[in-house]
């Protein structure tokens, strides 16, 4: 199997972050069985798996910054993925290689064909599916000393779940894929908290008592001690700065029932962004306990060199431009205060927007409507859940009918139209998606 063969047989699966999934399609015994004719890599390495609505990418890339600087080799697992497919599966931060992807894939294709075969026989497994299994088989051949394994969706019937973890992360919880996972934060939480091993420790930065409550409530039912935000560690948070001299880092105080933690300085700009660098330290302290030797230098280290690209990261000035790829209510809100805190000196704010149909639009434009004083509406690719840039505008102008906005069919003209408009103090946001992310950080980065 060459690489270009893999990637093509890799997408021929059912992609439900492309076509939504139904209730009835997320379920584990054919994720087990593909592990099963795997070897069950998945057993043979300590993994930490992290859940939420919000932060749990962030969350996981700055675990995996803190424990590599600790000298940890380091596997980590997210989705989607940015601009490459090879992008969810990395190690030391490297994404797997092509050639190591072709090699890994062809042995992933002969188990799903020992799959088809005999009296158990399973469907076909889904996009999602044949990525974890090629993640676990990666971080198993690789030799991995701790596996980061990020939550594709849910918790309780995602994917991930089939591992058993050496501890458990769950991010803030907040209300998407309403579809999938319920429409009440109970329920949303209940399937987050599905990650949930017995006696496997959790950490949790979800605040909202109703969720928090869920979360408590199931891992005392699994006898899994749980660390909470606010409740067992907090933080101060300063603010980072950017503007035309200078672009200052955030830094944060982190207080736990161990230790009060000098400042630390965050890579990632945002509020919630130290919410979740409190919860890896955290996560820290608590693998400690299960024999993990990181240093406190090497937090501050992780913590501050730590990258993660599309998540409110800078990548041009005069103007100042910024990609970020949130996608719900929260996270949208995230963005709004993290730009009042930050980029107090801008002047015009310019928004380059496309979001999927399924989430909740009007709210979402309700919280940036306050913020941005451009919209410029657009689509992204082909994929089938893009909300028409029309549609968006209809449902902007009914939370604020003054509203200035430009409909685009394709991104690229739309983020032109952007940088025509905006003077050199401006700021120009490219937001609602991680796939518009994706299909323009290639020309903002070269540029």
């Amino acid at each position: 199997m060459t690489p270009d063969e893999a990637i093509a047989w890799w997408y021929q699966r059912i992609d439900f972050e492309r076509k939504p999934a139904k209730p009835g399609d997320l379920k584990l015994d054919r994720m087990r069985a593909l592990l099963r004719a795997l070897g069950d890599p998945h057993q043979r390495m300590r993994i930490v798996h992290v859940a939420g609505t919000k932060g749990k990418g962030s969350t996981s890339a700055m675990l995996a910054s803190v424990l590599g600087a600790a000298g940890y080799r380091v596997g980590l697992f997210t989705s989607p993925h940015l601009c490459d497919v090879a992008e969810r599966i990395q190690v030391d931060g490297v994404p797997i290689g092509r050639n190591e992807l072709a090699a890994r894939m062809a042995e992933v294709a002969r188990a799903v064909a020992q799959m088809g075969q005999g009296d158990e026989a399973y469907e076909s497994p889904t996009f999602f599916e044949i990525g974890t299994a090629l993640g676990f088989q990666h971080f198993d051949c690789r030799r991995v000393d701790v596996a980061i394994v990020e939550v594709g969706l849910g918790g309780r019937f995602d994917s991930t779940n089939v591992c058993q973890p050496n501890l458990s992360i769950i991010t803030d919880i907040s209300i998407d894929h309403t579809a999938q996972l319920g429409d009440r934060l109970s329920l949303i939480a209940r399937e987050k908290a599905g990650i949930i091993k017995p006696g496997a420790p959790v950490v949790t930065t979800a605040e909202d008592p109703e969720a928090f409550d869920v979360i408590k409530r199931i891992a005392r039912e699994k006898k899994a001690p749980l660390t909470a935000l606010r409740r067992d560690f907090d933080f101060d948070y300063r603010p980072g700065r950017i503007d035309t001299s200078e672009c200052k880092l955030p830094q944060m105080r982190v207080q736990t029932q161990m230790q009060s933690w000098p400042s630390l300085e965050i890579g990632l700009f945002g509020r919630h962004q130290a919410a979740n660098a409190a919860g890896v330290v955290a996560t820290v302290e608590a693998l400690r306990h299960v024999g993990f030797v990181i240093g406190d230098d090497a937090v501050a280290k992780g913590l501050a060199n730590v990258r993660w690209p599309a998540r409110l990261e800078l990548v041009g000035k005069r103007p100042f431009i910024l990609l970020d790829c949130a996608h719900n209510v929260a996270s949208a809100q995230a963005l709004v205060d993290t730009i009042h805190d930050s980029f107090v000196d801008a002047g015009c704010k310019h928004l380059v927007f496309a979001v999927s149909s399924d989430k909740q639009v009007a709210e979402m434009a309700r919280v940036l409507a306050s913020c941005f004083d451009q919209f410029h509406l657009t689509r992204y690719g082909n994929n089938p859940r893009c909300l028409a840039p029309e549609d968006t505008a209809e449902l902007l102008r009914s939370v604020r009918g003054d509203v200035r906005y430009s409909l685009h069919d394709d991104a690229a003209e739309a983020l032109e139209q952007a940088r025509s408009a905006a003077g050199p103090n401006d700021l120009i946001v490219v937001s609602g998606s991680v796939f518009l992310a994706g299909e323009l950080r290639p020309l903002l980065v070269r540029s």
